[in-house]
C-alpha cells in the first residue's frame, strides 16, 4: 500500500486506498483514524474486522448496515446469549457474509466482551492501553501494539483476532494515525487524537 497521497474527487490529496468508490472516501474522510471510546462502536469493528480476513474491507463496508441489523446492533450484552438458532438464522441472511466460523466466533466474542467489560470497567479502557505512540506512517501489517493487543484478547479466549487484524482495528479506531503525510485527512485526526479523552 502506498503511502504518497493522491488527488480525490475534489482535487483534495487522499490516502490512495481509499479512492476507489465514493463510499470509501466517505469512510476515510469522517471515519478511518478518528478516535473512539464507545464500547460498542469498538465492538463492531472488532467483529468486521475479523469478517473481513480473506476478503477486502470493501465488501464488509458496503454489507455494513446489513451487519448491524443481522447482529442486533452489535449489542454485545444481548448477543452474549445467542446460540445455535441465531448461528442458523445468520447463515441464512443474504445481507452479510456468511461464514459459519466467523459467526461463530462473533457471537463467542460477545461474551467474552462482556467479561472484558467487568474486568477493565469498559472495551475502550482496555483497548486504549495498546495505543501507539506518535510517529510517521509506514506500510506495515501489524505492530508491536497490535501484538501485544491480540495477545491480551487470544489469552481472554477471543477468537479470529490476530495482529493484522488487531492493526486493521488499531488504525480505523484511532489508535494510530495511518493517515498518509499530505492527506487532507491527517490533520484533522492528529487534532481528534490531541483533543480525545482517553477512557
Amino acid at each position: 500500500m502506498s503511502l504518497t497521497p493522491a488527488p480525490g474527487p475534489d482535487g483534495h490529496a487522499r490516502c490512495p486506498w481509499c479512492l476507489a468508490t465514493a463510499q470509501y472516501v466517505d469512510y476515510h474522510d469522517r471515519e478511518w483514524g478518528f478516535p473512539v471510546a464507545d464500547d460498542r462502536r469498538l465492538f463492531e469493528k472488532l467483529c468486521l474486522e475479523a469478517f473481513q480476513s480473506g476478503l477486502s474491507w470493501r465488501t464488509i463496508l458496503e454489507k455494513r448496515e446489513g451487519f448491524r441489523a443481522a447482529f442486533a446492533g452489535f449489542d454485545f450484552h444481548r448477543m452474549a446469549g445467542w446460540g445455535e438458532p441465531e448461528v442458523l438464522r445468520l447463515l441464512g441472511d443474504a445481507a452479510i457474509v456468511r461464514h459459519r466460523g466467523k459467526i461463530e466466533a462473533v457471537i463467542h466474542n460477545a461474551a467474552r466482551a462482556v467479561e472484558l467489560q467487568r474486568e477493565a470497567g469498559s472495551l475502550a479502557a482496555f483497548i486504549w492501553r495498546f495505543e501507539e505512540p506518535a510517529a510517521a506512517p509506514e506500510v506495515r501489517a501489524t505492530s508491536p501494539g497490535s501484538v501485544a493487543l491480540a495477545k491480551a484478547l487470544k489469552q481472554r479466549g477471543w477468537k479470529f483476532v490476530g495482529p493484522t487484524t488487531a492493526y486493521a482495528f488499531m488504525q480505523s479506531m484511532g489508535l494510530v494515525n495511518d493517515h498518509a503525510p499530505g492527506c487532507v485527512t491527517r490533520d484533522a485526526v492528529e487534532q481528534a487524537r490531541a483533543a480525545f479523552v482517553r477512557p
